[in-house]
Protein backbone atom coordinates (compact mmCIF):
# COMPACT_ATOMS: atom_id res chain seq x y z
CA UNK A 1 0.00 0.00 0.00
CA UNK A 2 1.73 3.49 -0.97
CA UNK A 3 1.85 6.00 1.61
CA UNK A 4 2.38 9.65 2.14
CA UNK A 5 4.80 11.74 3.66
CA UNK A 6 5.43 15.00 4.69
CA UNK A 7 7.51 17.56 2.27
CA UNK A 8 10.84 17.18 2.73
CA UNK A 9 10.66 21.36 2.85
CA UNK A 10 8.82 20.99 6.55
CA UNK A 11 11.52 19.20 8.15
CA UNK A 12 13.30 23.05 8.38
CA UNK A 13 10.71 24.95 9.44
CA UNK A 14 10.71 25.88 12.93
CA UNK A 15 7.60 27.70 13.51
CA UNK A 16 5.85 25.39 15.62
CA UNK A 17 1.85 25.92 15.82
CA UNK A 18 1.17 22.50 17.45
CA UNK A 19 4.16 21.48 19.66
CA UNK A 20 4.14 19.03 22.08
CA UNK A 21 3.25 21.49 25.08
CA UNK A 22 0.14 22.86 23.10
CA UNK A 23 -0.37 19.37 22.04
CA UNK A 24 -0.60 18.24 25.88
CA UNK A 25 -2.77 21.15 27.21
CA UNK A 26 -5.37 20.25 24.68
CA UNK A 27 -5.35 16.68 25.72
CA UNK A 28 -5.67 18.33 29.58
CA UNK A 29 -8.51 20.54 28.70
CA UNK A 30 -9.76 17.36 26.64
CA UNK A 31 -10.13 15.77 29.93
CA UNK A 32 -11.72 18.49 31.29
CA UNK A 33 -8.45 20.34 33.37
CA UNK A 34 -8.18 24.26 33.93
CA UNK A 35 -5.45 25.04 32.02
CA UNK A 36 -4.44 28.93 32.27
CA UNK A 37 -3.80 29.73 28.61
CA UNK A 38 -1.26 32.54 28.19
CA UNK A 39 0.35 31.41 24.63
CA UNK A 40 -1.86 32.96 22.41
CA UNK A 41 -2.18 36.96 21.37
CA UNK A 42 -5.76 36.15 20.63
CA UNK A 43 -8.22 38.62 22.22
CA UNK A 44 -11.84 37.70 21.87
CA UNK A 45 -11.47 34.50 24.16
CA UNK A 46 -10.68 36.84 26.92
CA UNK A 47 -13.39 39.48 26.51
CA UNK A 48 -12.07 42.08 24.60
CA UNK A 49 -14.87 43.23 21.50
CA UNK A 50 -14.77 44.34 18.26
CA UNK A 51 -16.26 48.22 18.23
CA UNK A 52 -20.01 48.12 17.29
CA UNK A 53 -19.74 49.99 14.51
CA UNK A 54 -17.12 47.47 12.79
CA UNK A 55 -19.63 44.45 13.46
CA UNK A 56 -22.52 46.86 12.41
CA UNK A 57 -20.71 47.69 8.90
CA UNK A 58 -19.95 43.97 8.09
CA UNK A 59 -23.33 42.76 8.36
CA UNK A 60 -24.70 45.62 6.56
CA UNK A 61 -22.00 45.06 3.39
CA UNK A 62 -22.98 40.97 3.45
CA UNK A 63 -25.37 40.89 0.46
CA UNK A 64 -22.76 43.26 -1.47
CA UNK A 65 -19.81 41.57 -0.43
CA UNK A 66 -20.64 38.08 -2.16
CA UNK A 67 -18.12 37.83 -5.38
CA UNK A 68 -14.44 38.20 -5.89
CA UNK A 69 -12.88 41.58 -5.53
CA UNK A 70 -10.22 42.98 -7.38
CA UNK A 71 -6.94 41.12 -6.39
CA UNK A 72 -5.69 43.71 -4.57
CA UNK A 73 -8.79 44.43 -2.39
CA UNK A 74 -11.57 46.44 -3.05
CA UNK A 75 -11.77 50.54 -3.19
CA UNK A 76 -12.79 51.76 -0.75
CA UNK A 77 -10.70 49.84 1.72
CA UNK A 78 -7.58 50.60 -0.68
CA UNK A 79 -8.21 54.39 -0.03
CA UNK A 80 -8.32 53.98 3.32
CA UNK A 81 -5.42 52.21 3.83
CA UNK A 82 -4.16 54.48 1.26
CA UNK A 83 -4.40 57.30 3.56
CA UNK A 84 -3.42 55.74 6.61
CA UNK A 85 -0.23 55.14 4.52
CA UNK A 86 -0.16 58.79 4.17
CA UNK A 87 -0.38 59.87 7.76
CA UNK A 88 2.38 57.45 8.36
CA UNK A 89 4.50 59.42 6.26
CA UNK A 90 5.10 56.24 4.16
CA UNK A 91 6.64 58.01 0.39
CA UNK A 92 5.55 57.08 -2.89
CA UNK A 93 2.28 55.16 -2.35
CA UNK A 94 -0.21 55.16 -4.76
CA UNK A 95 -3.56 53.00 -5.01
CA UNK A 96 -1.83 50.22 -6.91
CA UNK A 97 0.43 49.62 -4.08
CA UNK A 98 -1.90 48.38 -1.76
CA UNK A 99 -2.56 44.93 -1.01
CA UNK A 100 -5.55 43.60 1.14
CA UNK A 101 -4.58 40.21 2.95
CA UNK A 102 -6.37 37.22 4.85
CA UNK A 103 -4.46 38.30 8.25
CA UNK A 104 -0.70 40.24 7.80
CA UNK A 105 0.49 36.35 7.61
CA UNK A 106 -0.75 35.35 4.33
CA UNK A 107 0.65 38.40 2.51
CA UNK A 108 4.18 37.59 4.66
CA UNK A 109 3.93 33.97 2.91
CA UNK A 110 3.36 35.73 -0.39
CA UNK A 111 6.38 38.24 -0.14
CA UNK A 112 8.37 35.56 0.85
CA UNK A 113 7.42 32.96 -1.86
CA UNK A 114 8.43 36.07 -4.52
CA UNK A 115 11.48 36.61 -3.19
CA UNK A 116 13.47 33.87 -1.94
CA UNK A 117 15.37 31.25 -4.03
CA UNK A 118 17.19 28.89 -2.64
CA UNK A 119 20.21 29.41 -0.82
CA UNK A 120 18.54 33.42 -0.58
CA UNK A 121 19.30 34.94 2.79
CA UNK A 122 17.27 37.33 5.01
CA UNK A 123 17.31 38.72 7.99
CA UNK A 124 15.24 38.12 10.87
CA UNK A 125 15.22 39.33 14.33
CA UNK A 126 15.50 36.94 17.28
CA UNK A 127 13.26 36.83 19.34
CA UNK A 128 10.88 36.73 16.20
CA UNK A 129 7.25 36.24 15.10
CA UNK A 130 8.38 32.60 14.11
CA UNK A 131 6.25 32.50 10.71
CA UNK A 132 8.56 34.88 9.09
CA UNK A 133 11.02 32.58 10.01
CA UNK A 134 9.15 29.69 8.61
CA UNK A 135 7.92 31.33 5.08
CA UNK A 136 11.11 32.42 4.49
CA UNK A 137 12.47 28.62 4.56
CA UNK A 138 9.29 27.27 2.79
CA UNK A 139 10.06 29.64 -0.05
CA UNK A 140 13.64 28.14 -0.20
CA UNK A 141 15.63 30.55 1.30
CA UNK A 142 17.95 30.86 4.59
CA UNK A 143 16.67 32.83 7.64
CA UNK A 144 19.68 34.41 9.72
CA UNK A 145 18.97 35.40 12.78
CA UNK A 146 20.24 39.38 14.09
CA UNK A 147 19.98 39.72 17.80
CA UNK A 148 17.53 42.04 19.75
CA UNK A 149 19.98 43.79 23.09
CA UNK A 150 18.11 42.75 26.30
CA UNK A 151 19.91 45.29 27.74
CA UNK A 152 18.99 48.16 25.26
CA UNK A 153 15.14 47.63 25.96
CA UNK A 154 14.69 45.40 23.16
CA UNK A 155 16.67 47.25 20.40
CA UNK A 156 17.69 45.84 16.94
CA UNK A 157 21.79 45.24 17.61
CA UNK A 158 23.15 47.02 14.91
CA UNK A 159 26.55 45.28 15.30
CA UNK A 160 25.21 41.99 15.24
CA UNK A 161 22.88 42.81 11.73
CA UNK A 162 26.49 44.41 10.26
CA UNK A 163 27.95 41.05 10.81
CA UNK A 164 25.22 38.67 9.53
CA UNK A 165 25.23 40.86 5.83
CA UNK A 166 26.57 38.36 3.01
CA UNK A 167 26.34 38.69 -0.65
CA UNK A 168 23.10 36.70 -0.52
CA UNK A 169 21.49 38.77 1.75
CA UNK A 170 18.32 40.17 -0.37
CA UNK A 171 16.15 41.95 1.87
CA UNK A 172 15.78 42.57 6.23
CA UNK A 173 12.84 42.02 8.23
CA UNK A 174 11.96 44.58 11.35
CA UNK A 175 8.98 43.70 13.66
CA UNK A 176 8.40 46.97 15.21
CA UNK A 177 6.35 46.87 17.87
CA UNK A 178 7.86 43.38 18.56
CA UNK A 179 6.52 40.20 19.03
CA UNK A 180 7.47 39.03 21.33
CA UNK A 181 9.32 41.55 23.83
CA UNK A 182 7.08 44.35 23.33
CA UNK A 183 9.51 46.69 22.24
CA UNK A 184 9.16 49.87 20.26
CA UNK A 185 12.65 50.93 18.13
CA UNK A 186 14.00 53.92 18.81
CA UNK A 187 13.59 56.40 15.68
CA UNK A 188 17.59 56.58 15.49
CA UNK A 189 18.12 52.97 15.86
CA UNK A 190 15.70 52.88 13.09
CA UNK A 191 17.74 55.77 11.27
CA UNK A 192 20.71 53.45 11.49
CA UNK A 193 19.17 50.27 9.97
CA UNK A 194 18.00 52.67 6.62
CA UNK A 195 21.55 53.37 6.58
CA UNK A 196 22.66 49.47 6.70
CA UNK A 197 20.16 48.69 4.19
CA UNK A 198 21.13 51.64 1.87
CA UNK A 199 24.66 50.52 1.96
CA UNK A 200 24.42 46.96 0.93
CA UNK A 201 21.16 47.38 -1.48
CA UNK A 202 18.63 45.46 0.64
CA UNK A 203 14.78 45.35 0.96
CA UNK A 204 13.12 46.19 4.34
CA UNK A 205 10.28 44.36 5.57
CA UNK A 206 8.37 46.37 8.53
CA UNK A 207 5.89 44.33 10.15
CA UNK A 208 3.95 47.03 12.72
CA UNK A 209 0.61 45.17 13.52
CA UNK A 210 0.98 46.44 16.51
CA UNK A 211 1.38 50.33 16.04
CA UNK A 212 -1.68 51.44 17.68
CA UNK A 213 -1.41 49.65 20.77
CA UNK A 214 1.11 51.99 22.47
CA UNK A 215 1.53 52.64 25.97
CA UNK A 216 2.85 55.17 28.68
CA UNK A 217 2.72 57.76 25.93
CA UNK A 218 5.55 56.24 23.19
CA UNK A 219 5.66 57.27 19.83
CA UNK A 220 5.67 54.45 16.56
CA UNK A 221 8.01 55.27 13.61
CA UNK A 222 7.35 53.85 10.50
CA UNK A 223 10.80 52.67 9.25
CA UNK A 224 9.80 53.11 5.61
CA UNK A 225 9.03 56.78 6.28
CA UNK A 226 12.52 57.43 6.82
CA UNK A 227 13.57 55.35 3.34
CA UNK A 228 12.52 56.97 0.66
CA UNK A 229 15.20 55.91 -1.63
CA UNK A 230 14.49 52.33 -0.66
CA UNK A 231 12.01 49.94 -1.57
CA UNK A 232 9.93 48.87 1.34
CA UNK A 233 6.80 46.74 2.37
CA UNK A 234 5.28 47.72 5.18
CA UNK A 235 2.33 45.25 6.40
CA UNK A 236 -0.08 45.78 9.45
CA UNK A 237 -3.92 45.16 9.83
CA UNK A 238 -7.02 45.33 12.01
CA UNK A 239 -6.79 41.89 14.06
CA UNK A 240 -4.95 43.41 17.09
CA UNK A 241 -6.31 46.92 17.29
CA UNK A 242 -9.61 46.16 16.56
CA UNK A 243 -9.40 42.60 18.72
CA UNK A 244 -10.91 40.98 15.67
CA UNK A 245 -8.23 38.29 14.82
CA UNK A 246 -11.00 35.32 13.55
CA UNK A 247 -11.60 38.47 10.80
CA UNK A 248 -8.56 38.18 8.95
CA UNK A 249 -8.09 41.91 7.72
CA UNK A 250 -4.89 42.90 7.01
CA UNK A 251 -3.06 44.53 4.17
CA UNK A 252 1.07 45.64 2.66
CA UNK A 253 1.85 48.62 1.35
CA UNK A 254 4.48 48.92 -0.71
CA UNK A 255 6.89 51.90 -0.82
CA UNK A 256 9.80 54.41 -1.66
CA UNK A 257 12.41 53.47 -4.70
CA UNK A 258 9.83 50.99 -6.55
CA UNK A 259 11.71 51.17 -9.46
CA UNK A 260 14.77 49.07 -8.19
CA UNK A 261 12.06 46.25 -7.43
CA UNK A 262 9.97 46.45 -10.88
CA UNK A 263 10.31 42.49 -11.17
CA UNK A 264 9.73 41.15 -8.19
CA UNK A 265 6.59 43.62 -7.60
CA UNK A 266 5.61 41.59 -11.16
CA UNK A 267 5.82 38.72 -8.64
CA UNK A 268 3.61 39.83 -6.07
CA UNK A 269 1.12 40.57 -8.81
CA UNK A 270 1.23 37.46 -9.85
CA UNK A 271 0.84 35.52 -6.50
CA UNK A 272 -1.86 37.85 -5.17
CA UNK A 273 -3.97 37.27 -8.34
CA UNK A 274 -3.37 33.00 -7.78
CA UNK A 275 -5.33 33.49 -4.64
CA UNK A 276 -8.03 35.35 -6.22
CA UNK A 277 -8.95 38.57 -3.45
CA UNK A 278 -9.25 38.12 0.24
CA UNK A 279 -12.47 38.04 2.46
CA UNK A 280 -14.58 40.41 0.89
CA UNK A 281 -17.00 41.15 3.77
CA UNK A 282 -13.85 41.69 6.01
CA UNK A 283 -12.17 44.18 3.43
CA UNK A 284 -15.65 45.92 3.79
CA UNK A 285 -15.28 47.02 7.39
CA UNK A 286 -11.54 48.86 6.93
CA UNK A 287 -12.73 52.64 6.26
CA UNK A 288 -14.55 52.44 9.10
CA UNK A 289 -12.18 50.72 11.37
CA UNK A 290 -9.23 53.23 10.12
CA UNK A 291 -10.96 56.33 10.74
CA UNK A 292 -14.05 55.68 13.37
CA UNK A 293 -13.55 55.88 16.80
CA UNK A 294 -10.69 54.04 17.60
CA UNK A 295 -11.95 51.79 20.87
CA UNK A 296 -8.75 50.32 21.77
CA UNK A 297 -7.00 53.86 22.98
CA UNK A 298 -9.39 52.98 26.08
CA UNK A 299 -7.32 49.67 26.92
CA UNK A 300 -3.89 51.36 26.73
CA UNK A 301 -3.73 54.94 28.55
CA UNK A 302 -2.97 54.59 31.88
CA UNK A 303 -5.61 53.20 33.76
CA UNK A 304 -6.60 50.77 30.72
CA UNK A 305 -7.28 47.55 31.33
CA UNK A 306 -4.34 46.52 29.02
CA UNK A 307 -1.94 49.13 30.61
CA UNK A 308 -2.97 47.57 34.29
CA UNK A 309 -2.64 43.87 33.10
CA UNK A 310 0.59 44.79 31.88
CA UNK A 311 2.02 46.32 34.90
CA UNK A 312 0.15 43.79 37.21
CA UNK A 313 2.42 40.97 35.32
CA UNK A 314 5.68 43.13 35.26
CA UNK A 315 5.79 43.71 39.21
CA UNK A 316 4.75 40.23 39.63
CA UNK A 317 6.91 38.53 37.46
CA UNK A 318 9.89 41.09 38.81
CA UNK A 319 8.98 40.40 42.36
CA UNK A 320 10.07 36.40 41.51
CA UNK A 321 13.45 35.24 42.32
CA UNK A 322 15.28 34.32 39.24
CA UNK A 323 13.26 36.05 36.51
CA UNK A 324 13.25 39.31 35.77
CA UNK A 325 11.74 41.18 32.22
CA UNK A 326 12.07 44.47 30.98
CA UNK A 327 8.60 46.07 30.63
CA UNK A 328 7.39 46.48 26.96
CA UNK A 329 5.98 49.25 25.76
CA UNK A 330 3.24 48.12 23.33
CA UNK A 331 1.45 44.54 22.21
CA UNK A 332 -0.01 42.36 25.28
CA UNK A 333 3.47 39.84 25.47
CA UNK A 334 6.05 40.37 27.84
CA UNK A 335 9.54 37.92 27.19
CA UNK A 336 10.89 37.44 30.98
CA UNK A 337 14.36 35.96 31.63
CA UNK A 338 15.17 32.67 33.74
CA UNK A 339 18.01 32.60 35.84
CA UNK A 340 19.01 29.33 34.04
CA UNK A 341 21.60 28.01 36.90
CA UNK A 342 19.29 28.72 39.50
CA UNK A 343 17.07 26.40 38.08
CA UNK A 344 19.32 24.35 36.41
CA UNK A 345 17.55 24.71 32.89
CA UNK A 346 18.57 23.06 30.07
CA UNK A 347 15.55 23.12 27.52
CA UNK A 348 13.00 26.00 27.84
CA UNK A 349 10.45 23.34 25.72
CA UNK A 350 11.08 21.27 28.82
CA UNK A 351 10.17 23.70 31.54
CA UNK A 352 7.16 25.07 29.52
CA UNK A 353 6.08 21.62 29.43
CA UNK A 354 6.92 20.72 33.30
CA UNK A 355 5.09 23.95 33.98
CA UNK A 356 2.16 22.80 32.50
CA UNK A 357 1.95 19.52 34.19
CA UNK A 358 2.73 21.12 37.49
CA UNK A 359 0.93 24.23 37.69
CA UNK A 360 -1.30 23.99 34.75
CA UNK A 361 0.03 27.27 33.32
CA UNK A 362 0.06 27.78 29.41
CA UNK A 363 3.20 29.80 28.25
CA UNK A 364 5.33 29.82 25.26
CA UNK A 365 9.34 28.86 25.43
CA UNK A 366 11.87 31.76 24.35
CA UNK A 367 13.30 28.79 21.62
CA UNK A 368 9.65 28.93 19.80
CA UNK A 369 10.91 32.87 18.77
CA UNK A 370 13.90 31.80 17.18
CA UNK A 371 15.58 33.18 20.36
CA UNK A 372 19.21 31.51 20.82
CA UNK A 373 19.35 30.89 24.58
CA UNK A 374 17.12 28.30 26.87
CA UNK A 375 16.54 30.93 29.39
CA UNK A 376 13.48 33.01 28.42
CA UNK A 377 9.35 32.60 27.64
CA UNK A 378 7.07 34.46 26.92
CA UNK A 379 3.62 35.44 28.67
CA UNK A 380 0.76 36.98 27.21
CA UNK A 381 -1.25 39.42 29.59
CA UNK A 382 -4.74 39.34 27.67
CA UNK A 383 -6.48 37.62 29.92
CA UNK A 384 -8.75 38.74 32.94
CA UNK A 385 -6.72 39.87 35.80
CA UNK A 386 -8.25 37.35 37.97
CA UNK A 387 -6.88 34.95 35.78
CA UNK A 388 -3.28 36.85 35.50
CA UNK A 389 -3.04 36.78 39.26
CA UNK A 390 -3.69 32.39 39.53
CA UNK A 391 -1.13 32.37 37.17
CA UNK A 392 1.39 34.27 38.91
CA UNK A 393 0.44 32.81 41.74
CA UNK A 394 1.10 29.26 40.12
CA UNK A 395 4.24 30.49 38.35
CA UNK A 396 6.02 31.68 41.51
CA UNK A 397 4.81 28.32 43.43
CA UNK A 398 6.38 26.27 40.84
CA UNK A 399 9.88 28.34 40.52
CA UNK A 400 9.88 27.93 44.16
CA UNK A 401 10.79 24.50 43.64
CA UNK A 402 11.81 23.51 40.39
CA UNK A 403 15.49 22.25 39.60
CA UNK A 404 15.38 20.48 36.15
Amino acid sequence: MRTFSKSSKLDNVLYDVRGPVVEEADRMISEGQNVLKLNIGNPAPFGFNAPEEVIHDMAHNLRESQGYSNSKGIWAARKAIMQYAQIRRLPNVSMDDIYTGNGVSELINLCMSALLDDGDEILIPAPDYPLWTACATLAGGKAVHYLCDEQADWNPDLGDIEKKITDRTKAIVIINPNNPTGAVYDRDVLIRIVEIARRHELIIFADEIYDRLLMDGYQHTSIASLAPDLFCVTFSGLSKSHMIAGFRVGWMILSGNKRVAEDYMEGIKMLSSMRLCSNVPAQSIVQTALWGNQSVETYVVPEGRVTKQRDYCIDRLNSIPGISVVKPKAAFYCFPKLDVEKFHIKDDMQFAYDLLKDERVLVVQGTGFNWPENDHFRIVYLPMLTTLQEAMDKLEHFLSYYHQ
